[in-house]
Parts: C-alpha cells; sequence; structure tokens
C-alpha cells in the first residue's frame, strides 16, 4: 500500500469512528462519546494540517474545524462537572448536567456536523484526483517540512521565558498532535514525545483550573471551590514549569539554524 493509500485510509477509519461516536452519543450509552468525536476529528485535522493549502482539503479542514469549535464548550462543561462530582459537590453537577444535555441536542442537529460528514463522504474523489494530476508526489516531504516548521516553532517558545502560558498550551497541542498524527516522520525521540506529552498534561490542568476560577466570579454556586481551584491551578503551573525545562533539553537542534521568533498573535486559541 503505498503511502497515499495509507493516507487515505487513516481518514477513512476515522469517519468510521465519527459515526461510532456520533450513535453513541444520540443513544447515552457513555460519557465517553463526546470526548472520543473530539478526538477523530482532530486527528483529522492532524493528518490534514500539511496539505491544508490544497483547495480539494480546505472544504473537510474548515468542517472539522467548525465541528471542533461547535463540541468545546460542551467538552468543557463534561470536565467540569466531573470535576464538580469527584468533589462531591453534586447540586452543582446535577444542575449543569441540564444545560449538557441540551448541548448534546443541539450538536447532533447541527449543520456543521452533517456538513463534516458530507465533506467526509465527497473528500477522497477529490484527493484522487490530485494524485492523479501528480499533486502528491512530494506529499511525504511537506509533511516532513510542516513536522520541522512546528517543532521549530515551539522550540521557539519554550526558549522564550517570556511567551505567554496560554498560548503556550494551544502550540504544545498542535505539535503532539501533529507528530502523532505521523509517527513514523516524526523527529521526535521518545523521550521528548513523552516529554511533551506531560507538558500538555500539565499545562491543561494549568488552563482547566484558571477557567473554572474565571466562572466562579459570575457562577457564584461555585464559589466555595474558587481558592481549592487557585491553589490547583498555581501548583499545576509550577510543574508545567519543571516539564518545559526538561523538554528543552529533548527537543531535536537542527544544526546551523537559527530558531524562529514565534508572533503570539499568530496563534489562534482553538482547541
Amino acid at each position: 500500500m503505498s503511502f497515499v493509500d495509507k493516507f487515505v485510509a487513516e481518514i477513512l477509519s476515522l469517519q468510521i469512528a465519527l459515526y461510532h461516536s456520533r450513535a453513541r452519543l444520540e443513544a447515552g450509552t457513555d460519557n465517553e462519546a463526546l470526548h472520543d468525536l473530539r478526538i477523530a476529528v482532530r486527528r483529522i485535522r492532524s493528518l490534514l494540517r500539511p496539505m491544508r493549502s490544497l483547495s480539494e482539503v480546505v472544504a473537510l479542514n474548515n468542517a472539522a474545524a467548525d465541528v471542533g469549535r461547535l463540541t468545546t464548550p460542551a467538552r468543557d462543561l463534561e470536565v467540569m462537572i466531573e470535576e464538580l462530582e469527584e468533589r462531591g459537590f453534586l447540586d452543582q453537577a446535577q444542575l449543569r448536567k441540564a444545560r449538557l444535555a441540551t448541548g448534546y441536542s443541539n450538536i447532533l442537529k447541527s449543520p456543521a456536523l452533517k456538513n463534516l460528514f458530507t465533506q467526509l463522504d465527497e473528500w477522497p474523489f477529490a484527493f484522487r484526483s490530485v494524485e492523479v494530476k501528480g499533486g502528491l508526489k512530494r506529499l511525504r516531504r511537506q509533511i516532513e517540512k510542516t513536522l520541522k516548521k512546528q517543532i521549530d516553532r515551539l522550540h521557539a517558545a519554550v526558549e522564550d521565558t517570556g511567551f505567554d502560558r496560554h498560548e503556550l498550551r494551544i502550540l504544545v497541542k498542535r505539535t503532539r498532535y501533529l507528530t502523532e498524527a505521523f509517527p513514523k516522520l516524526s523527529p521526535l525521540s521518545r523521550k521528548a514525545a513523552s516529554s511533551l506529552k506531560a507538558l500538555q498534561s500539565a499545562l491543561g490542568a494549568w488552563h482547566d483550573h484558571f477557567q473554572w476560577c474565571q466562572k466562579a466570579l459570575t457562577e457564584s454556586d461555585l464559589r466555595p471551590l474558587e481558592k481549592v481551584w487557585q491553589r490547583y491551578a498555581v501548583t499545576a503551573l509550577e510543574k508545567a514549569e519543571t516539564q518545559l525545562l526538561d523538554l528543552a533539553q529533548l527537543l531535536p537542534k537542527l544544526p546551523g539554524k537559527k530558531l524562529p521568533k514565534v508572533a503570539e498573535k499568530n496563534i489562534r486559541l482553538v482547541d
């Protein structure tokens, strides 16, 4: 099987995973359906990223991005409900479960989700047409170039002590998901990949607690947890800073190449 064949097969397998996740979300069989749906969407976007400038890829990439944005509030609510239940704040959790059910319904009925499945059906033919015209001959090289560029950007951010940690979280996530989408082409060592994952986890924990503290300012029933969340946010950020030092030693350095300047304003805050 050629590289392009494997690439197409991977997208098709993710389409099947999306159908399965949607069915589970409709039936309410478990609490991981939306999370799994988002993982599949995220992986599709990561796979498409090196070739997102191709006109035949734009529609599918945009459709996946739309579903990602649409489902983020519901996923954030799921995580908060889990946190509230673990801490014994069952009334607060129950109140938000009703809101979550509405969120699920809106997602399932949304034009964005319908469009994603439509684009997934239409994409293989359009992509194969590019292959027939010889437009994918350098696909592997383009993926390798994208990986190196992304890691260079991360390296520059890691070495910038003043780089905004919210922006860094997004950059870390994008780098991890891109390298995991193409593990055989990624220049990261196993230790670097593990360190990147640990850093993402720490930054994610910090971000969650930071966001919950912000919500406690406007949602009065969350205020009893505000100080607890503040402490956890501080601890998580300290852990992230330690992980950051570890990662800095493990990222591959390209000889003779100056690290690029990273413009924070160019990083879109979209998970």
